[in-house]
């Protein structure tokens, strides 16, 4: 519905006309699995008597409408997931009484039924604007309010919102439970009032969740009172000693670094089912993806990433619930500053010391692949409307944004940087702001006019290339040095940057750094005297220490000795930058894609971040899968998985790095040698010391075999025998999807598309299982029904499920077949479709990109290797 589509300019309307006092929510969460009761005091002001304005609601059934004590006709003001309300007083009460419905999206308040015990468990998911889904409410981030919850619920359940309840639920005579599960009763939680928050941060998750708590003493002496929840069936995987540790962490590390006591009466953090995103900020009450109770063994990475994840949404509680933006342009002010702030304290405060070397080599490099896509936009965007929004969850607004922070802080100073932050807190708590007001305070603690930095950073996209030029004499001195920095036509702006000049030399058979050069660069091209004169060391690596935004090359002495010695640098970062050097340049076409799966395949033994193995194992499949010349990839395919499982073979015993490459090894495994192995592996036939067939593991390895025509619906079924969860449900349906048969594909396909009673979690899994094929013939048939489908997807699926069928089923895997011009189908979709809903073209023109580069990776792979 258009209306559900609220702009910018009404919301500013909106804002002009309202404020917004109090929100008394009701909940009955007894009568039933498809909605549930809703009702809604609203309390607000108007500057403007006699005035006309609007709430938001979703729902499929609204009973009542009272404003100002007058009955209103449902009829006549409810229309398009609006109330109009007309004739407002000075001050205005409104009473909106509704029945809701339950969703299956991880959207609004999402119902799952855990198919272990049969149990309800339900989590509210309401960034961007789904909290209409739930109760009446003016839906825009600016008008802040009070809100307190009132929840009825099953007996036997616990029910957790932004606050502290008042006291025990009370019973509820005579009532019955109606929303599945056991019946014990119902009773009735009252919660105490809110500080003054956005709705999209407020929070109901209720279900017979497990529970751990703790405490810790705040930064002004309060007690703040800790919970750990998730299912009941996951219980026995919760880790709440370890999550606690982290929280606590963070905590003293934050409230110090701000300045600010935490501003929330208690902190609830819950692992909810068929979660979209990896967490959620709720003032109080942070919702993470269950994925993060780890019942199998799983890389450090993942730890690592909960760890981050957790501090993340920690810092939100400042950046974000504390001070909001006024309107969705600064969402990066928010999650920015999170992703910045988290690393910083995972690194300062926790025993992930490297996390820097986590960011760069897992967050910037999402950010410069999303920063050369024909969508990029500035880190502070042009938000017109809630589908902007929507899609912009992207590389720009977390790592780009985290990237330039970084880099702000070592220009102006941490202590000046945290100074200027600490004010703003002060100055604006429980209020919104616009990056103005930011600028201000760091430029007030800085002594810095930061309006040219920010109009270049924050207010232009692009990122920019940077490579050195060097001339030394005989004798090894530098005789010349240069940064040329390389603009895209596209974004064509030239940039200061803060950066290190790190020299390393080889001594003893390792990478010492032997000199560092912090300097400014601005321009095309910016001379460096400071090294002239100098003996000329066996690398010199730009952006050494990570500090600026750009990428980078090495001049051809310096990258053959980072080639040849790549497991000689003593410290992960200077290796990382490396890494990323060389994947830029092959993404750019400029360096073979066989040399970089070469590159990778002979140095993955000796990489000792986890976090970096991932990613070097990510980017080998993307170039094994897009940038090897087609008629060399399935020999460069059978060689890269054999090459695996003998790395794996030689990976020391019960090793992180031994884990993912057998998992690297199933995903990659093709010929009938290598699906023996992996067939071996599963069957106990075939050991490697150390490594366990946990349950998720043995999912892997039979999708493996069922994706190589070596396991069917017989084996998938018996595998769900043994694991009836909702993780073995979900891997259940990427297998049956992943059967290699066109009876399979189009099952899947009807699943997805034709249909729309998947759950989330499980239309990911679906589509996740499709796409992964060895004979890419299996696809050609839905080229042309994912183009016919893509409006219709668009007006009649949720956002989020929308976005993961048009992104999820773009027929990339199609890029270089001859007998499907993915490239031509697109843009002959783009130019007949040009007043499709901008973001709709924005996630296709972003795959069209995907499909373009691939295509000029494989000719420039075909003509090196010629």
């Amino acid at each position: 519905m258009p209306a559900e589509n609220l702009t910018r300019d009404e919301a500013r309307a909106r804002a002009a006309v309202v404020d917004v006092e109090s929100y008394d929510v009701t909940l009955d969460l007894t009568t039933g699995p498809e909605t549930f009761g809703s009702t809604t005091v609203v309390r607000f002001t108007s500057p403007e008597p006699g005035a006309a304005t609007f709430l938001d609601l979703i729902a499929p059934a609204v009973r009542r409408v009272v404003l100002n004590g007058v009955e209103l006709d449902v009829a006549d003001v409810v229309a398009d997931s609006r109330i109009r309300l007309d004739g407002l007083a000075a001050e205005n009460e409104v009473v909106v009484e509704a029945d809701c419905a339950y969703m299956n999206t991880g959207e609004g308040l999402h119902r799952f039924v855990d198919p272990v015990d049969d149990e309800v468990y339900l989590y509210s998911q309401f960034e961007v604007a789904d909290s209409r889904r739930v109760f009446a409410v003016f839906e825009q981030p600016d008008l802040k309010a009070v809100f307190t919850f009132t929840v009825t619920a099953p007996a036997h359940w616990v029910v957790v919102s932004n606050s502290p309840e008042t006291g025990d639920p009370v019973t509820v005579e005579g009532g019955v439970n109606r929303n599945g599960g056991a019946d014990e009763g119902t009773a009735t939680w009252h919660f105490e009032p809110t500080p003054r928050i956005s709705s999209y941060i407020t929070a109901i998750v209720a279900g017979p969740y497990h529970h751990e708590h703790g405490e810790l003493i705040s930064a002004d002496g309060r007690e703040i009172p800790l919970g750990v929840f998730c299912r009941g069936s996951l219980a026995a995987h919760l880790d709440t000693e370890n999550i606690l540790d982290i929280t606590r962490a963070g905590f003293a590390f934050y409230e110090e670094l701000f300045g600010f006591p935490y501003p929330f009466a208690k902190y609830d953090q819950l692992f909810v089912p068929e979660f979209n995103a990896g967490a959620m900020e709720n003032a109080g009450a942070v919702t993470f993806l269950e994925n993060y109770v780890f019942r199998s063994k799983v890389p450090e990475a993942t730890v690592e990433r909960r760890a981050v994840t957790i501090l993340h949404e920690l810092a939100h509680m400042w950046f974000g619930d504390l001070v909001t933006m006024r309107w969705w342009d600064d969402l990066w002010l928010n999650e920015s500053f999170a992703e910045y702030a988290s690393h910083l304290a995972t690194a300062g405060a926790t025993e992930w010391t490297s996390a820097w070397t986590t960011f760069s080599s897992l967050e910037k490099s999402w950010a410069y692949k999303q920063d050369q896509l024909p969508s990029t936009h500035p880190i502070a965007a042009d938000i017109r409307d809630l589908e902007d929004v929507e899609v912009n969850f992207d590389g720009i607004t977390y790592a780009k944004g985290a990237s330039v922070l970084k880099q702000l802080v070592a220009w102006v100073g941490q202590e000046e940087f945290f100074a200027g932050v600490r004010t703003y807190f002060q100055k604006h708590q429980f209020s919104n702001t616009e990056l103005r007001d930011l600028l201000t305070e760091l430029e007030a603690t800085s002594g810095r006019d930061l309006s040219a930095w920010s109009g270049l950073w924050l207010e232009k996209s692009g990122v920019t290339l940077l490579r050195p030029e060097i001339q030394s004499d005989e004798s090894g001195t530098i005789t010349a040095l240069a940064i040329t920095q390389e603009v895209p036509a596209a974004h064509p702006v030239q940039r200061p940057h803060r950066l290190v000049i790190g020299g390393y030399d080889l001594v003893d058979g390792t990478l010492v750094r032997t000199s560092r050069t912090e300097l400014d660069v601005d321009g095309e091209r910016t001379e460096v005297p400071a090294l002239v004169g100098q003996r000329r060391p066996d690398l010199l690596l730009l952006n050494d220490d990570d500090l600026a935004y750009a990428k980078i090359r090495l001049d051809e002495r310096s990258l053959a000795t980072a080639l040849a010695h790549l497991d000689a640098f003593t410290e992960s970062l200077p290796r990382t930058l490396v890494w990323a050097a060389v994947w830029d340049a092959t993404r750019d076409a400029e360096t073979p894609a066989r040399d970089y799966v070469d590159l990778v395949l002979g140095n993955l033994a000796h990489e000792t971040d986890s976090t970096v193995v991932l990613v070097l194992l990510r980017q080998l499949a993307t170039a094994l899968d897009l940038y090897v010349a087609a008629d060399h990839r399935p020999a460069t395919e059978r060689a890269a998985a054999d090459t695996l499982w003998a790395l794996a073979a030689d990976a020391p015993a019960g090793s992180d790095s031994q884990l993912q490459l057998v998992k690297a090894f199933a995903g990659r495994a093709g010929t009938p040698e290598q699906l023996d192995t992996v067939a071996a592996l599963l069957a106990g036939d075939t050991r490697l010391d150390g490594l366990s067939i946990d349950t998720d593991l043995r999912w892997e390895l039979l999708v493996s075999l069922v994706a190589g025509g070596r396991a069917g619906t017989e084996e998938i079924d018996a595998q769900l025998a043994d694991d009836p969860t909702a993780t073995g449900q979900r891997a259940a349906a990427n297998a049956r999807a992943a059967l290699p048969t066109a009876e399979a594909k189009a099952a899947a396909w009807a699943a997805v598309v034709d249909a729309d009673t998947l759950p989330n979690a499980l239309q990911a899994a679906t589509i996740a299982g499709f796409g992964r094929v060895h004979d890419r013939a299996l696809l050609r048939p839905y080229l042309t029904p994912y183009f016919d489908s893509l409006e219709s997807v668009w007006a009649d699926r949720t956002n989020e499920m929308a976005q993961n069928i048009v992104v999820g089923l773009f027929p990339t895997e199609l890029a270089d077949d001859p007998e499907a011009d993915v490239l031509g189908a697109t843009d002959a979709w783009l130019a007949a479709h040009p007043d499709a809903a901008p973001a709709l073209r924005r996630l296709v023109a972003e795959s069209r990109d995907g499909v373009a580069r691939a295509l000029a990776a494989q000719r420039a792979d075909a003509q090196y290797h010629a």
